[in-house]
């Protein structure tokens, strides 16, 4: 919600440009809960120009930011809370990589990491220091949809695709040996917290809001057995109902990660619908446990609006 300095992923709004967002949406579209467009989808009374709002991971800015400006427009929304840093201080592992790797002042010049198997080399060269121009250029990257621009992001990607795979105790064995590499403590910035056990039961107080199940700790669900995968998401409905007294009817899978035992899962253990991060506008006729979203990127009013368009034109 808040934009910080780097967003290499493009996923991060401003809160002026969001409060544009939420203006188009209330003046020209019809904004569903979540829950009551995947239940119009079932009965296939979904309509044209219908919107959901969702949030994935649990960040504290989803409260800090974009709760009070949902509520100044009464437009419902689902957060989907990754339970497992809920209350800590602890960042998620992919941010704290990429502060690593993209903008530590000195890394060593050559690193020889094996991952998951995988032999991780390189050499850094010149760019174990980080200058001006190599900072900006890493600010300015995009990794969703351009190529790596450095030796140092090249790195990043590769290290962050072998991490995504490995279950959270392999992540974070993994990510003390680059802390030791790079010779630097666990990072802890506030900008990059979860929301605390308070924030996210003030959240799911309000009838507005839907809290959605994202598993105990963001793991790729495909990349793992059934039965882990099972225990990933039944403790975290777990959780997130005990924590509020409310149900947790929906699922988005980390990373849009799953398979078809995903599918099978999500449907065995009664959630209503599963949520990918497939950009496939929703229709009478989508798989209940395989439904798209678009992601919305820092776009202001009339930029927002053409995007919106454009995704209705397939409706």
């Amino acid at each position: 919600m808040a934009i910080p300095d780097v967003d290499i992923w493009d996923m991060a709004v401003s809160p002026e440009n969001f409060e544009q967002q939420l203006q188009v949406l209330k003046a020209g579209y019809r904004v569903l809960p979540l829950k009551e467009l995947a239940e119009r989808v079932r009965r296939k009374k979904l309509r044209c120009n219908t919107v959901a709002i969702t949030f994935d991971d649990g960040y504290a800015d989803n409260y800090v930011v974009a709760k009070p400006l949902l509520e100044k427009y009464n437009l419902p929304a689902t957060f989907f809370v990754t339970s497992g840093n809920i209350g800590t201080e602890a960042e998620f592992w992919w941010d704290e990589l990429e502060q690593l790797f993209l903008f530590t002042d000195e890394l060593p010049q050559t690193i020889s990491i094996k991952i998951a198997g995988t032999l991780v080399e390189a050499n850094l060269g010149q760019e174990s220091i980080l200058n001006k121009e190599l900072h900006s250029l890493h600010r300015q990257w995009k990794a969703i949809d351009e190529p790596p621009v450095s030796v140092r992001s090249r790195l990043f990607l590769q290290v962050w695709q072998l991490l995504k795979e490995l279950p959270p105790q392999k992540q974070q064995h993994q990510l003390q040996t680059i802390r030791e590499w790079v010779g630097t403590p666990q990072s802890i910035r506030s900008d990059y917290r979860s929301m605390s056990v308070e924030q996210l039961q003030e959240l799911a107080k309000n009838s507005l809001f839907e809290i959605g199940a994202h598993t105990v700790s963001h793991v790729a669900l495909g990349y793992h057995p059934a039965s882990y995968q099972k225990q990933e998401l039944m403790e975290n409905r777990s959780y997130l109902e005990k924590k509020t007294n409310r149900s947790a009817a929906t699922l988005s899978y980390p990373y849009g990660n799953y398979n078809s035992e995903t599918m099978a899962l999500a449907a065995d253990l009664g959630f209503l619908a599963a949520f990918t991060t497939e950009e496939k506008i929703i229709t009478n006729h989508s798989s209940a446990y395989q439904m798209g979203r678009f992601q919305v990127k820092n776009l202001a009013a009339p930029a927002f609006e053409s995007r919106l368009k454009y995704w209705s034109l397939y409706c």
